[in-house]
C-alpha cells in the first residue's frame, strides 16, 4: 500500500514509487530554495536559497547541510556537464557560468547581442556539449531575487549556447520561460511558461539544426504553477508544482502526485543508483526514494 505522500491518478504512477517510503526533510531553515544538482562524485547536493543569496550543500553520506557559497550571485538553477563541472544560473550577474576543475569560473553566457540577459533560470547541458537555457525576469524584477532593473533585451527567451560560444534564441514568445528538459533520445524538449496564466507546460520537436518544430501544449497546472521539471528514463516528466510534485506521462497524462506541505520549485534525481528524487520547496529540502531514475544525463 502506498504512504499517504503519493496520489494516484494513473495505474502506471503505481510501477514508479514504492510502497511504505516516506518523504523525509532534510532542510528547513530556507527562504525560496532552488536549483538542486547532484555531484556524484562527491555524494552531495548543491541547492540554492536565492533571497538569502547563498548557495548550500547537502552531504548525503552526514546528512547535514553546510554552507557552500554566499554572496552567490543570488544563483538559481545548476546543473551538471558531461565533464563533471557545475553550471549556475546567476540572476545578479545575469549570466550562465561554470565551475572548471580548478575552481576557476568561467562565464559561458552574459549578453545577446551586445545586450545584458534578464535573469538566466534554469539551464541544461546536451551530450554534444551545448548549454540551453531560459530567461525570464524574476531576477531583475525585484530586490529580493536579484536587483531591480530594466530589461536590456526586451523580451523573455530561450537560448542555446554551441560548443564554440555562438548564441541562438530558439524561443522567443514565451511569457516566463521556466523549467526545460530533454527527452532520454534528446528528440523533444519540454519548457515551463510560468507567467502564462495558467502556468503550462510546453513540448517541441528538436530539428537537425537543433531549432524546434511543433510546439503542443502538454497541460496546465491546475495548482500553483509548473516550475522546474525533470525526466526518468522512461520519458515521465516530474515537474515543481502548488502542492509537491506532479509525474506526467510524455503525451501530459497525469499519473500522479507526491503531494508535500509546501509548494515545490525544482527537483532533481540523485543518490548512489539516482533513484532518490531531492525537491526543494519553498523553504524546506524533501527527498524520496522512488521506483525509476533519471534519463541518462538527468
Amino acid at each position: 500500500m502506498l504512504t499517504e505522500w503519493f496520489k494516484v491518478h494513473d495505474e502506471r504512477f503505481e510501477s514508479l514509487v514504492l510502497p511504505n517510503v516516506h518523504v523525509d526533510t532534510l532542510f528547513s531553515e530556507g527562504r525560496w530554495l532552488e536549483g538542486p544538482v547532484y555531484v556524484p562524485a562527491g555524494r552531495y547536493l548543491l541547492f540554492s536559497d536565492i533571497p538569502n543569496n547563498r548557495v548550500l550543500r547537502f552531504d548525503e553520506v552526514t546528512g547535514f547541510v553546510t554552507p557552500f557559497l554566499h554572496a552567490s550571485n543570488f544563483t538559481n538553477g545548476h546543473t551538471l556537464d558531461p565533464q563533471g563541472r557545475v553550471l549556475s544560473c546567476e540572476h545578479l550577474s545575469r549570466s550562465v557560468t561554470r565551475v572548471e576543475h580548478d575552481g576557476s569560473i568561467t562565464v559561458i553566457a552574459d549578453t545577446f547581442e551586445g545586450r545584458r540577459f534578464n535573469s538566466p533560470n534554469d539551464v541544461i547541458v546536451t551530450s554534444d556539449g551545448a548549454v540551453w537555457f531560459t530567461d525570464p525576469t524574476y531576477g531583475i524584477a525585484t530586490e529580493y531575487e536579484g536587483a531591480r532593473v530594466d530589461s536590456e533585451i526586451g523580451s523573455r527567451n530561450v537560448y542555446r549556447v554551441a560548443t564554440d560560444g555562438s548564441i541562438r534564441a530558439v524561443l522567443t514568445d514565451f511569457v516566463q520561460p521556466n523549467g526545460l528538459a530533454f527527452s532520454p533520445d534528446g528528440r523533444t524538449l519540454y519548457v515551463v511558461d510560468s507567467g502564462r496564466k495558467p502556468a503550462a507546460l510546453y513540448a517541441f520537436d528538436v530539428g537537425s539544426d537543433n531549432g524546434l518544430e511543433n510546439r503542443r501544449l502538454l497541460r496546465e497546472c491546475d495548482i500553483g504553477i509548473y516550475d522546474g521539471i525533470r525526466l526518468d528514463r522512461h520519458g515521465n516528466i516530474w515537474a515543481g508544482v502548488g502542492d509537491g510534485v506532479q509525474c506526467l506521462a510524455p503525451d501530459g497524462t497525469l499519473l500522479g502526485r507526491i503531494v508535500l506541505p509546501e509548494a515545490a520549485a525544482n527537483l532533481c534525481f540523485g543518490g548512489p543508483n539516482r533513484n532518490r528524487l531531492y525537491i526543494c520547496a519553498t523553504r524546506s529540502l524533501f527527498a524520496v526514494y522512488l521506483n525509476t531514475t533519471p534519463t541518462p544525463g538527468g
